[in-house]
């Protein structure tokens, strides 16, 4: 890579390409998506902002559901309430790194790569999550710069670790972090800010637990702790295959089914992970990225043992989006320092990989959602509590649930074959029967 320095003038244009394209490829990615951009996950959030003040589960936060919530008193449904929260945070991102001055060009880079495009247009709260996650490295670095005093840092980085924990319980790693951190650094002017925020994160979580969890949900422990889910071979497995997509720069998304194609995905992410180590070793950290590449690799380190007694998805791109936004910035910061502007052409062949792979893999969101909402408004079931019957989780059947979630959120999964035989209960073949989805053919 050969670097080039361009002027301020033709740099600011070519930003601003950057973030026009940025912004195209976010929506078209869940437009030419079968379903939207949803999972099953996505249905129980947007459900759960469907019937809020009622609380029908404690599985997630309320912070997601109310974000989607707030934005339906506008005229928009829950699908597209939870696009435009993704949208924001994308924008968010971008003005406050530019007016705050923090790490500008390296976000912009991070943003447009095609693992954080795919997580801004996915209905999940990671999107909602990478705001925060930005606002809590600004502030560490203006505790460790001695902007603010240790009261204001503890108060603002507990305010930020609460504010991300309603989000996502997975915030719980960052206080660990951020004690981690603190601990390394006794001595410093700081590290009494760090700590004692950190605990005071987790002390809130447990004062959560006990008044809402418990309240709502007093199985939950029960329900997601579990000892031994998966074996130390399969885990570690799974890790290098998240680790390796996660950093990959051009594509996040391996073959399922194994194949030739897979050695070139993994490869490219653990040349990056290699990179970034050298980087790292070989050029000065200031002390602000040695604080986020810390909190960052204690997050990602809990979120790989977690698994060994709580029921959670296998490590990919998106569960770590909160904790790999860090790593980027870093990176990018270092590359920036070698070849100049060239690094954005990372981010420029990341957005061209993401357009080749959504085209070829393209379904007709818009198509299918006039489909399922003319079935549901025959069925009379716009407005209706819906059942749908799957086989498994890993059913394949569930995409078409997901999309009918897009238009009706009140939907519930049943995994009783015998629910089948009631005329109210939906499945696969009794919608498709009656409509046509248009489907990723690649799937």
């Amino acid at each position: 890579m050969i670097s080039v320095k361009l002027n301020s003038k033709y740099e600011k244009i070519l930003q601003t390409l950057l973030i026009i394209i940025t912004y195209v490829m976010i929506i078209f990615r869940f437009l030419s998506n079968e379903k939207g951009r949803v999972s099953p996950d996505s249905i129980r959030y947007m459900r759960q902002a469907d019937v809020f003040p009622v609380i029908d589960n404690t599985t997630a936060p309320l912070g997601y559901p109310l974000f989607i919530k707030f934005f339906t008193f506008f005229g928009l449904d829950e699908f597209w309430s939870s696009k435009l929260v993704g949208v924001l945070a994308y924008t968010f991102i971008l003005i406050f790194a530019y007016r705050r001055k923090f790490y500008f060009k390296e976000l912009l880079v991070t943003s447009a790569l095609f693992s954080f495009v795919s997580i801004f247009s996915f209905t999940m709260s990671e999107a909602l999550t990478l705001p925060f996650v930005i606002l809590f490295f600004f502030t560490a670095r203006q505790i460790i710069k001695n902007r603010i005093s240790q009261a204001q840092g503890i108060f603002f980085l507990t305010l930020l670790l609460i504010l991300l924990l309603n989000i996502r319980y997975s915030a719980l790693f960052l206080c660990a972090g951020s004690i981690g951190f603190g601990l390394l650094k006794i001595g410093k002017h700081y590290w009494k800010s760090f700590a004692i925020s950190g605990v005071l994160g987790i002390g809130f979580y447990g004062l959560y637990k006990v008044t809402f969890i418990d309240y709502f949900n007093e199985n939950y422990i029960n329900m997601f702790l579990e000892i031994g889910l998966k074996p130390t071979s399969q885990l570690l497995v799974e890790l290098f295959q998240g680790l390796t997509t996660t950093f990959n720069p051009f594509i996040h998304i391996a073959d399922p089914n194994g194949g030739a194609i897979n050695y070139g995905i993994y490869g490219i992410g653990l040349l990056t992970i290699l990179v970034m180590i050298f980087l790292f070793i070989r050029n000065r950290l200031s002390e602000t990225e040695r604080f986020i590449l810390l909190s960052s690799l204690v997050t990602i380190i809990l979120s790989y043992f977690i698994q060994y007694v709580y029921s959670v998805n296998a490590i990919d791109y998106r569960l770590l989006a909160p904790f790999s936004i860090g790593i980027w910035m870093v990176f990018f910061r270092k590359i920036f320092q070698i070849f100049d502007d060239t690094t954005y052409a990372v981010a420029f062949m990341s957005l061209a990989t993401g357009f080749v792979f959504s085209w070829l893999s393209k379904g007709d969101y818009i198509e299918n959602r006039k489909a399922i909402t003319r079935f549901l408004k025959e069925e009379k079931m716009m407005d209706k509590k819906l059942l749908f019957f799957m086989k498994d989780q890993m059913d394949n059947d569930g995409q078409t649930a997901e999309l009918i979630s897009t238009v009706n959120p009140h939907i519930y999964i049943t995994f009783k074959p015998s629910d089948t035989l009631k005329k109210d209960v939906l499945t696969r073949y009794k919608v498709e029967k009656k409509i046509r989805i248009k489907k990723n053919n690649y799937q």
